[in-house]
């Protein structure tokens, strides 16, 4: 795996994850019994954005940065923006200028109550080894080096019986959306009233659609699909479109994505920026024989 996450930290993609994540975990700890928490591809827990790698990209001024000083924020977007300036403080930041992003696992850890858990997997040697040190002593997080698929079986069910299970894996393979099904359909059938968010990278709109039909098919009681477009989806080139499946989610938050998804793609990109929302399965989706399934969406319907 030669995936480095410090090339794309904060960019537009990293922001749309972890807006929804936070605000997911938010929701869900406003219940008082204890969750595990399982982040499958954990990556390094921070990314200093003046290295030279994040430098080279610059994919964080196109995306953290763009929206720090906007005004009018909705409620979710705040809440991510002050959890990543509490992070950046510890650096030496100053509030108008993050140059310290921290990694899911950071965020996650930050929600987290006392009596809840957070289990992370990073296969990648170097990565798994700074995420250890980021989290050394820490009896609530166990970082393991492993495969992300081979976590979440082994993981679920979890004993908290409560769960929020992130699904961020980083693409290199061909078949990464069928191993992704199958591991997603396997998890329904060890762990079915979890929550789970998976990020998925749209490069190609049919295989992105055909992800969100398994996932449709497998059964779940409810699920969410976002999506978020900040220019020409195109199969070479760098990422401009990017989705989120939100299953099993708490109340509420189709409420807080509707809120945060106009904001964002405006603000990423203007009058080009597009965004959909759309139920997959549970009460809230269309039948499957109803003649019009577009989703609620910005600028377009597709």
């Amino acid at each position: 795996m030669n995936y480095r996450h410090i090339f794309h930290a904060a960019n537009f993609a990293d922001v749309l994850k972890h807006v929804a994540l936070t605000h997911v975990l938010a929701l869900m700890a406003k219940k008082n019994k204890p969750i595990c928490v399982i982040d499958t591809h954990a990556g390094a827990g921070a990314y200093d954005l003046g290295s030279a790698n994040a430098r080279r990209s610059g994919e964080a001024e196109a995306g953290l940065r763009k929206i720090a000083d906007r005004p009018g924020l909705p409620a979710p977007v705040a809440r991510y923006l002050a959890m990543v300036r509490q992070f950046a403080r510890k650096f030496g930041d100053r509030p108008d200028a993050v140059g310290h992003y921290p990694g899911s696992p950071r965020l996650l850890r930050a929600l987290m109550r006392p009596g809840d858990r957070l289990l992370a997997g990073e296969l990648h040697a170097e990565q798994a080894r700074l995420l250890k040190r980021e989290f050394s002593g820490d009896r609530q997080v166990d970082v393991r080096q492993e495969d992300g698929y081979a976590l979440l079986k082994s993981a679920l069910p979890p004993m908290e019986r409560r769960a929020l299970v992130l699904i961020d894996p980083p693409f290199e393979a061909t078949d990464e959306f069928a191993q992704l099904a199958r591991h997603l359909a396997q998890a329904r059938r060890r762990f079915a009233t979890g929550v789970y968010l998976i990020w998925f990278p749209i490069k190609d709109r049919q295989a992105g659609q055909n992800f969100c039909d398994a996932v449709a098919a497998m059964g779940w009681p409810e699920a969410l699909a976002v999506t978020l477009e900040i220019g020409p989806v195109a199969a070479e080139g760098p990422l401009k479109a990017c989705g989120l499946v939100l299953i099993n989610p708490p109340w509420q938050s189709d409420t807080m994505l509707q809120a945060a998804l106009p904001f964002l793609a405006e603000a990423f990109a203007g009058k080009q920026g597009k965004w959909s929302l759309s139920w997959l399965c549970g009460e809230h989706a269309p039948p499957a024989s109803a003649p019009d399934r577009a989703p609620a969406a910005g600028k377009v319907r597709r």
